[in-house]
């Protein structure tokens, strides 16, 4: 999509779209609505829904930062505790690797 072609009540439309389904488990709307709205938060001439594009682009950020920081937590202490809980590390696992952890 070319945003440069999007009116600015469009823009601000969709940004709060990406903005809100990012609370629905799906960080990666998060991610989208960074990269997509950054320059127009930050690097375009002001106009008047840009106060609310960067703040719906400034919380995604952190919403992305809280999501990332919570997987990479938990990936972490799954793989490195995972033999240690025995049963339930392999009720939790998709599949279950071979040999000696």
């Amino acid at each position: 999509m070319n945003l440069e072609r999007v009116p600015n009540e469009e823009k601000l439309t969709l940004c709060r779209k990406y903005y809100l389904g990012g609370f629905a488990f799906l960080p990666f709307l998060w991610l989208v609505n960074v990269v997509w709205f950054f320059k127009e938060a930050f690097m375009k001439p002001v106009y008047t829904e840009q106060l609310q594009i960067k703040t719906y682009v400034k919380r995604s950020a952190l919403g992305l930062l809280f999501w990332v920081t919570v997987l990479t937590t938990w990936i972490t202490i799954f793989q490195r505790f995972r033999a240690e809980w025995g049963e339930v590390g392999d009720y939790l696992s998709f599949t279950i690797p071979l040999g000696i952890p």
